[in-house]
């Protein structure tokens, strides 16, 4: 009888405390397979903080074009400020999908090919942000003389070139280049399109076997027929992903995120950004009512919450390559987009983060590193009258602000 009261409470005991105990072991992060299930928990274990002097800061400092959402390194949420309201991330937006990409790719590298089929030839790329005409002719000088040379550059449909919501005026600039599995220095220059690409390849081939007869044609990434009985008889790789991933965040470049989530999402031959959202979701986060229209943040047509990002960012903290994501943050005082904010100050190196700018909208988010322990923040301010200097000045103020 003793011995079944004593299980009986034993059983009892460990229902009540579990609950705080895995809690304990999650803020503390003491087990590395228990921090792993959360990260793929479809649920997330938060609360609340009444935090006076954090209120009292936001909302002295702050309009209505402004919202914020802070998150304690315990996973509490100690202050906000229109947390609800959808807004324009601008590149706020590769947090996201930059973390989808290294979900998905564990550091392998992007690839670009040569294979053959007989006699015909097909050049396949997966979207090199690198890739100049030195590595073409790499690949190219492969190819063996004979009297007819059938050459295909795989592309994807022009009709994909850019996301849904980028306006014409962003196609005019180099950060608005077109996204293509085949780029000669991210399309960074219009005039080294795939036309002038196919030009480079033909003339080199009419060079270099001058009794050839040499066709070259663009063949649809669509059609996957050319597969069959195909070999690889050259191949050129891309920096590591984690490099990559670091030129997307820290310097926000665009034409890198969008061709590392096409990547990693097998989305060549769509512009529907519904499996990064569908992967938030799937991780219990609120991105019910979030719209995805691209990888990047160039897009008018992204609508997110700094709730979801700084739950989001909490949530990236228990992921087992969260120290690689954090390293390819901006730095304040220190590199990237943040390198000449807070220099020789104390915030110099404090805070690893993403910024992000379009017309009438202005994103800092990231962690902010207080006696070595972070917290999490999200600013985003939407308005035709943008005042960085406010987000930057609330940023140090939050630094120096008394812990909650």
């Amino acid at each position: 009888m003793i011995k079944k009261v004593y299980s009986f409470f034993l059983i009892v005991l460990v229902l009540v405390t579990s609950p705080f105990l895995i809690r304990y072991l999650l803020t503390n992060q003491k087990l590395t397979i228990l921090n792993s299930i959360y990260f793929n928990f479809p649920g997330i274990i938060t609360k609340n903080k009444i935090c006076p002097t954090y209120d009292a800061l936001l909302n002295q400092t702050l309009d209505d074009s402004f919202s914020v959402s802070i998150i304690n390194n315990k996973g509490e949420i100690i202050s906000s400020y229109n947390e609800d309201v959808p807004r324009l991330p601008a590149s706020n937006q590769k947090l996201f999908s930059s973390a989808y990409v290294l979900s998905k790719y564990k550091l392998n590298n992007l690839k670009t090919s040569l294979y053959k089929n007989k006699n015909d030839y097909y050049l396949y790329g997966q979207g090199d942000p690198d890739l100049n005409y030195e590595h073409i002719v790499e690949l190219i000088s492969n190819v063996k003389e004979n009297k007819i040379i059938n050459f295909n550059i795989v592309e994807i449909d022009s009709k994909l070139y850019w996301p849904n919501g980028w306006t014409n005026t962003d196609k005019l600039y180099e950060y608005g280049s077109p996204i293509t599995s085949l780029a000669i220095e991210s399309n960074h220059n219009k005039y080294d399109d795939i036309y002038a690409l196919k030009n480079f390849i033909k003339n080199y081939l009419k060079n270099k076997f001058q009794n050839s007869k040499i066709y070259i044609d663009f063949l649809d990434s669509q059609k996957t027929f050319y597969l069959k009985n195909i070999k690889e008889i050259n191949k050129i790789y891309s920096t590591p992903i984690l490099s990559l991933l670091t030129l997307a965040n820290s310097e926000s470049h665009n034409f890198t995120a969008e061709s590392l989530f096409k990547n990693a999402s097998n989305t060549w031959n769509d512009n529907d950004y519904i499996k990064l959202k569908r992967w938030l979701e799937n991780k219990g986060l609120p991105a019910t009512n979030a719209y995805f229209a691209d990888a990047s943040g160039l897009s008018r047509k992204n609508k997110i919450t700094t709730k979801l990002v700084v739950l989001f960012l909490d949530k990236m903290r228990y992921f087992n390559d969260f120290k690689a994501y954090q390293s390819t943050l901006s730095i304040t005082g220190v590199r990237g987009t943040l390198a000449k904010r807070f220099v020789n100050s104390e915030l110099s190196g404090k805070f690893f983060g993403k910024t992000g700018t379009l017309s009438n909208v202005f994103a800092l988010s990231g962690f902010l590193y207080k006696n070595e322990k972070p917290i999490i923040i999200s600013i985003i301010q939407n308005s035709n009258k943008i005042d960085k200097e406010k987000t930057f000045k609330l940023l140090s103020d939050l630094y120096y602000l008394k812990s909650c």
